[in-house]
């Protein structure tokens, strides 16, 4: 076995010292694929520590996934409160949280985006390129740290909801089920994320896109309005949007008003199911064309 220690202080800012990676040696005897397993997740567990590291040297990355949610909240529950029908019985700020954690996930793919872009653009993934580490291991490890700050952001509206007078009424277990759903929807988005950063010419064209694609999914959603005062065809495209059939389980799940209930499409009578298959399908076909993009645009 051969180890190779590595140290990028010049790319990713002063103070911040990179973990150890080191690899298997590439023998004629090879390794067995647990040991490959083993290091691969080693590579992914050091490539987002570098991510989530550098956020102690610019914290203005946080205020994405800090501060939106929070002036979501604050602005749907006092200003919009109002003006915005919410039909049948319930509180609308209950209504309300469920459709901003499910916004708050489908945005772990601009995160992603952006950062894979800026990795690429600055020469850092050049540096990756020498060492003897799994090809995927950089996007999952980008990934999975853009998951972890995409839960601060959740934490955000939880307590913001809760200030507000958001409840949940229902069991710990339905509360677990409902994180495990957007926990889900937020990995896969972040893959997408990761295919446009690939994809991009640099973070501007990023964020760009993301925000494009991120914005007529929100707005187009029941994450803030019930769909079922809309136009027959826009209120087909909403009923199935991954972030309206997100939003749906989480209420249905949390005991939170959802008058998607009524509404007779499949993925609104069982968006549980929904959303699963909605982020299946989406990782099934992201992961492996990220990967493949990655190693086309890096030559590896």
């Amino acid at each position: 076995m051969r180890a190779v220690v590595w140290s990028l202080p010049d790319l990713d800012g002063p103070g911040i010292e990179e973990p150890s990676l080191a690899g298997p040696a590439q023998d004629a005897a090879g390794t067995g694929w647990l040991d490959g397993l083993r290091w691969a997740l080693s590579d992914v567990r050091v490539l987002a520590w570098r991510t989530l590291a550098r956020i102690a040297t610019t914290p203005e990355q946080l205020l994405n996934v800090t501060l939106l949610p929070l002036v979501f909240v604050l602005l749907f529950s006092y200003v919009f409160n109002g003006a915005i029908v919410f039909p049948g019985h319930g509180s609308y700020r209950d209504y309300l949280i469920a459709g901003i954690f499910a916004v708050n996930m489908g945005g772990t793919a601009q995160g992603a985006a952006i950062g894979m872009a800026v990795d690429l653009s600055t020469g850092l993934i050049d540096r990756f390129r020498s060492l003897p580490m799994s090809r995927a291991a950089v996007i999952v490890g980008r990934t999975v740290a853009d998951l972890l700050t995409t839960l601060l952001g959740a934490a955000v509206t939880v307590l913001a909801g809760l200030a507000v007078g958001w409840r949940v009424h229902a069991s710990p277990a339905s509360l677990l089920l409902a994180l495990v759903f957007a926990l889900m929807f937020g990995y896969s988005a972040a893959w997408a994320g990761a295919c446009v950063g690939i994809l991009a010419r640099g973070p501007e064209s990023a964020q760009a896109v993301g925000l494009t694609v991120i914005v007529p999914l929100s707005l187009t959603s029941n994450a803030f309005i019930s769909t079922a005062s809309l136009p027959s065809a826009l209120q087909l495209v909403a009923n199935w949007n991954p972030v309206s059939v997100l939003a749906a389980a989480c209420r249905r799940l949390l005991g939170n008003p959802d008058p998607a209930a009524a509404i007779h499409a499949w993925p609104m009578q069982h968006p549980e199911l929904a959303s699963a298959l909605w982020s299946l399908a989406l990782l099934a076909v992201m992961a492996p064309l990220t990967v493949r993009l990655y190693i086309h645009r890096t030559g590896r």
